[in-house]
């Protein structure tokens, strides 16, 4: 009777230490699908996970008793069987070893190869656990209250934008996600974080027609630049006034029906802080598709488009007037061609450099600052194994700058005497 009853003890120890994995480890969105189609047992594991401090208290609870159980049948076992000297020691040995084994190890390493089948299986049995142990779990939970009142912290979310993208990278390595899936939900956890002036066309390269502008000059830059949109200003780019549409310009302007005023749309004024994602909001709300970003002294710092934020999603969209560039391109063992307006940290990702503090945005902004200056062409400096050079400058910006890995010369070796 006494060995039926120890092998049962082990029997528990074993269920409870793999329904502690089984239940910690299940995937909740596995589950939560699993439970919309239809699964009641995987709505039942996941309504015990939501009451995770009691279930945890019971089994800890029946673990505890089990094994206490466990361990004295087998000392008195071993006293009256084996050796009155040595009996407890035999059984301390010969339980540790065993509940080891087969109540922890073996249980655990099983019930983590399929927590939600393990969980799902054996969630009745659980519950039912958990409902006899009510009157003691109770106990240890005014327990538990105490203690964390007495130690309050400060609530924090329960799972951060960076725990989730590393989630979507392990799917990805995992072959559950590809590229462009792995990328849409990454750029789609960081969009909130992005503001306009992160992702805004610099006033440098703002192309904009004066409101007086003769009419052969405003088709003339909606021919050469491809835009569908041209921001209007009066007397400089700090006072634009709106954007005429290319249509509107060409059908009701020509013409000579209307005058170039009458097409002019009402612009959206933004600070360069303004999150992307209640601006997408704002440009919907107001029916227009181009925002004009103001500095904090009411000159104008860019403009943003809805292609803009939209990239900011899907990645670069190409049109048939757009020249496709690449960020960053490959021309040689070791040597790279990097455009200026290159995030620094998409540039310190790409070239495996470790982040330094700086106040710039772009790799332009991040050379001048390194080097103290506006550069000339062709001067270069040595940053973290690899020797940057400008290579092309346009009316004092930085456009392109050349980054070539540098070798490491090997020391000679010293002679032996």
């Amino acid at each position: 009777m006494d060995i039926f009853i120890m092998v049962l003890c082990v029997v528990l120890s074993a269920f409870f230490s793999a329904a502690e994995t089984a239940f910690s480890s299940a995937g909740k969105i596995k589950l939560m699908s699993l439970a919309e189609n239809g699964s009641k047992r995987a709505k039942s594991v996941l309504d015990t996970i939501e009451r995770y401090d009691s279930f945890l208290t019971t089994i800890l609870i029946g673990n505890n008793i089990v094994n206490i159980l466990l361990a004295t049948l087998s000392a008195v076992w071993f006293v009256e069987r084996v050796s009155p000297t040595y009996g407890t020691t035999i059984s301390t040995v010969v339980v540790t070893l065993v509940v080891l084994i087969f109540g922890e190890i073996t249980p655990k390493t099983l019930a983590k190869a399929a927590p939600e089948k393990f969980a799902m299986a054996t969630v009745g049995i659980v519950r039912v656990i958990m409902i006899i142990l009510t009157p003691v779990s109770f106990v240890f939970s005014l327990w538990t209250k105490l203690l964390t009142k007495l130690r309050r912290t400060p609530e924090e979310p329960s799972i951060t934008d960076d725990e989730l993208i590393t989630i979507v990278n392990e799917a990805y390595n995992e072959g559950g996600l590809d590229k462009n899936e792995s990328e849409l939900i990454r750029n789609a956890i960081v969009f909130d974080d992005r503001q306009a002036e992160d992702i805004l066309t610099p006033r440098v390269d703002v192309v904009a027609v004066p409101v007086n502008a003769k009419l052969r000059d405003i088709a003339e830059e909606f021919s050469k630049t491809g835009y569908s949109r041209l921001p209007v200003y009066d007397g400089s780019l700090d006072n634009i006034i709106g954007f005429i549409h290319q249509k509107d310009f060409y059908e009701e302007i020509l013409d000579g029906k209307k005058d170039i005023k009458s097409i002019i749309q009402k612009p959206v004024f933004v600070a360069p802080t303004m999150k992307i994602s209640k601006l997408l909001k704002e440009l919907q709300s107001e029916q227009t598709h181009v925002a004009v970003v103001v500095d904090e002294y009411g000159g104008t710092a860019g403009i943003v488009t809805m292609e803009d934020i939209l990239e900011e999603l899907v990645g670069e969209i190409w049109d048939e007037h757009d020249e496709v560039v690449e960020d960053v391109e490959k021309t040689g063992d070791g040597e790279y061609l990097v455009q200026g307006n290159l995030t620094v940290e998409e540039f310190f990702e790409e070239f495996g450099i470790e982040d330094e503090e700086t106040d710039a945005d772009t790799v332009s902004g991040w050379v001048m600052e390194k080097l103290g200056k506006i550069p000339d062409e062709g001067e270069s400096f040595e940053f973290g194994g690899y020797l940057i050079t400008i290579s092309a400058i346009v009316a004092r910006r930085i456009t392109e700058v050349k980054v070539k890995r540098i070798e490491k010369e090997e020391e000679p070796e010293e002679d032996e005497e």
